[in-house]
């Protein structure tokens, strides 16, 4: 038997984390430049209103993110702490449950989002000009969209079974294969928004097939079994109880975007809304970074917890925050005194590029509180603390943003949207770092 994780509990956790942590970080990175990539292929070969069409779509896009968080992120965890405790024959029921729910959550919304497409993407902030595009893109890509469930389940299996490395391998084959094909589709067959879909969709397709190869291979401690497929209620409740909070996050991330991209193109029309969409890109760059962070911490810190290697978790969460506040400070100075350039890579209209640089010095001012945010939620999501970590997931998003997208806009206009993020992401930090410091010095007495 291969990959057997006992060095989590051995090796030296900065070794591990940076082991474990850049895999999930290069693949995290791909991803990001993907969308950045994929934008900048429809801001040149569809248009603004492609743009503002591609992000019409994140509320939808977001939806789905959060059922497969659900499953994924539950099931990564529950994993890492049953290989902590040696417990592998729960491990592999853990991979088989979360096939089987992949594929008939995946069937489900399907059927919905296919049903109801139009209203829910009117519902989301498409006006009559950008519904058509982004109609478009989304028929193809629900085509596809089992696949694309599959393919990201997978990959949370493969960090949490000792394979980060073919984790990051699926993420960047998945990449340059979309790299590929959308020149080839949106410019050479002239296929526009269904090309840039069609192109998602296949590469994410061609990559599952490298992922099933490894589980297939009885060798590694983590395979495809007989009887593994078959639905467990005490797993799946374990697993729904952990992706909680990664789900309600996106969940409430898609009831905020709902309402910023109504907002936009109330006070601003459907350019600010493509201005939101760059900005997001830009902005999803760095946070998947700090997400790669810490979905490599969490394999650590669940298999130490597990084992009551408690010391060995704390370091591997100081080290997280220190590493993620780094790549937030990158993004913020970034965004704060390059704004002009950075949008100019996606779209050559002037009026789009002011709103966005203008939007993005505004959004961008407290990104570097962003790593702490993030962290001390997976740090509570690998640990088993449900409760904690569903609360850190919706106080950004549920308590705070809401109520400052529905206010500040009355008083600020356009900029009062903009400006609803960072006074969110500011309290959001400080109330994180006070329950993490206090659950901090509880589990420290468990320790010594």
């Amino acid at each position: 038997m291969i990959n057997k994780p006992k060095e989590l509990g051995t090796e030296r956790v900065s070794r591990l984390l940076l082991k474990y942590a850049l895999p999930s970080i290069v693949a995290s990175t791909v991803m990001s430049i993907f969308n950045i990539v994929d934008s900048i292929f429809i801001g040149h070969g569809v248009g603004t209103l492609g743009l503002s069409g591609l992000a019409v779509l994140l509320p939808l896009m977001n939806m789905m993110v959060a059922f497969s968080t659900l499953v994924a992120i539950g099931g990564a965890n529950l994993m890492s702490i049953r290989l902590g405790q040696k417990d592998y024959k729960s491990a592999n029921i853990i991979l088989g449950n979360v096939v089987t729910l992949s594929i008939i959550y995946a069937t489900i919304l399907n059927i919905v989002c296919y049903t109801f497409l139009d209203k829910i993407l009117v519902f989301s902030g498409a006006s009559a000009v950008t519904l058509p595009y982004a109609r478009s893109f989304m028929q193809v890509f629900l085509a596809g969209n089992i696949f694309t469930q599959l393919f990201f389940n997978l990959n949370a299996m493969l960090r949490s079974s000792a394979a980060p490395q073919k984790a990051m391998i699926a993420t960047i084959g998945m990449v340059l294969i979309v790299v590929i094909l959308n020149p080839i589709f949106i410019f050479g067959l002239k296929m526009g928004m269904r090309g840039s879909a069609l192109a998602t969709v296949l590469s994410q397709g061609i990559m599952l097939c490298y992922q099933l190869h490894h589980f297939y291979n009885k060798n590694n401690c983590v395979y495809f079994q007989k009887g593994i497929f078959r639905l467990r209620w005490n797993i799946i409740s374990k697993m729904m109880s952990i992706g909680l909070s990664p789900f309600f996050m996106n969940l409430t991330a898609c009831m905020v975007v709902i309402i910023i991209t109504n907002s936009l193109t109330r006070y601003g029309g459907d350019v600010s809304v493509g201005a939101y969409g760059i900005i997001n890109r830009f902005l999803f760059f760095f946070v998947m970074i700090v997400i790669g962070l810490m979905q490599g911490m969490q394999p650590i810190v669940g298999y130490n917890y597990g084992a009551k290697l408690y010391n060995r978790a704390f370091k591997a969460l100081k080290l997280s925050i220190s590493f993620a506040t780094l790549i937030s400070v990158i993004g913020f100075l970034l965004g704060e005194f390059f704004p002009h350039m950075i949008t100019s890579l996606f779209t050559t209209d002037k009026q789009l590029t002011e709103i966005a640089a203008s939007g993005m010095r505004i959004m961008m001012m407290a990104v570097p509180l962003l790593g702490t945010q993030v962290i001390s939620t997976g740090f509570f999501q690998s640990i088993g603390y449900v409760k904690t970590a569903i609360f850190l997931s919706l106080l950004r998003q549920l308590i705070l943003i809401i109520p400052a997208l529905l206010v500040f806009p009355l008083f600020f206009g356009l900029n009062g949207i903009w400006m609803s993020i960072p006074v969110s992401d500011t309290l959001a930090t400080i109330i994180s770092v006070t329950i993490l410091i206090y659950n901090y010095r509880q589990l420290k007495k468990l320790a010594n």
